[in-house]
């Protein structure tokens, strides 16, 4: 089942008993990679991969020839399924939704890296593991690290008011983000003299009306139970003003 089929500027080929749904503009790239091995075993051995944190490490590198600068991560569960199944997934596969998820909130102004490809290899006859890569957004710090950063007033105002702005694309859209969190927020310089914020791992984005004022308010509230968490875990700078902010701006 890969609905992505029906997407132009998509195509999907099988190499090796892995699957894969590639943007025709890196396909090239991603087949090459595939005839060796799986993609983020290939990522994870480039002299040039710079590792993130994630559940599991996460590289941006270079693809091979003009497949430019991607983010592979390989799919992992989390919480108590973690203990069960670890990396395996039953088809359709978390990739799958990401870029369905992804395709949507881009089409509705919301800012997130295009899914350049996700791959699933099996495991067995009903069970698969998954990798995903997205287009890199260089030169982003995710909202912890922005807020630890903030050298003064106006900067601090200049981070929350791209977070605002983030919040309220998500609302237009009507899409609530499960898993909205300080790391799933990426913030980096503007066209202009503010900061702009992308959302990150939208595979559990769920989309409701447009607009919606329980979408609004569910996002706010599980951004702001982990900036606490951080907040009281990391010492991370969130005041209590900073709350009031974004909860007053964010709603409006």
């Amino acid at each position: 089942m890969i609905v992505a089929l029906s997407i132009p500027s998509y195509e999907r080929f099988e190499i090796n008993g892995a699957r894969a749904v590639v943007a025709k503009s890196c396909a090239a790239s991603i087949r090459q990679v595939l005839e060796r091995e799986a993609l983020y075993d290939y990522a994870a051995r480039q002299p040039d991969a710079l590792p993130l944190i994630g559940r599991a490490p996460v590289f941006a590198v270079t693809l091979p020839g003009s497949g430019g600068r991607a983010v592979v991560r390989h799919n992992m569960r989390g919480g108590w399924m973690a203990k069960v199944s670890k990396d395996l997934f039953f088809l359709p596969t978390r990739g799958f939704r990401e870029l369905i998820a992804s395709l949507r909130l881009r089409a509705s102004g919301v800012s997130t890296p295009e899914v350049l490809a996700y791959i699933s290899y099996p495991k067995n006859l009903v069970l698969r593991r998954a990798d995903v890569a997205t287009r890199e957004i260089p030169n982003g710090h995710d909202l912890s690290v922005a807020l630890a950063k903030i050298t003064d007033h106006a900067h601090r105002r200049m981070v929350l008011d791209a977070v605002v702005g983030l919040l309220r694309a998500l609302t237009q859209a009507g899409a609530y983000h499960q898993d909205l969190n300080i790391k799933n927020i990426l913030l980096t310089a503007g066209d202009g003299p503010g900061l702009d914020a992308h959302v990150l791992d939208v595979d559990r984005v769920r989309f409701s009306a447009p607009s919606s004022p329980l979408v609004a308010q569910a996002n706010l509230d599980r951004l702001i139970r982990s900036l606490r968490k951080w907040r009281d875990l990391q010492e991370l700078p969130f005041s209590a003003e900073d709350e009031e902010y974004l909860r007053l701006r964010s709603v409006e």
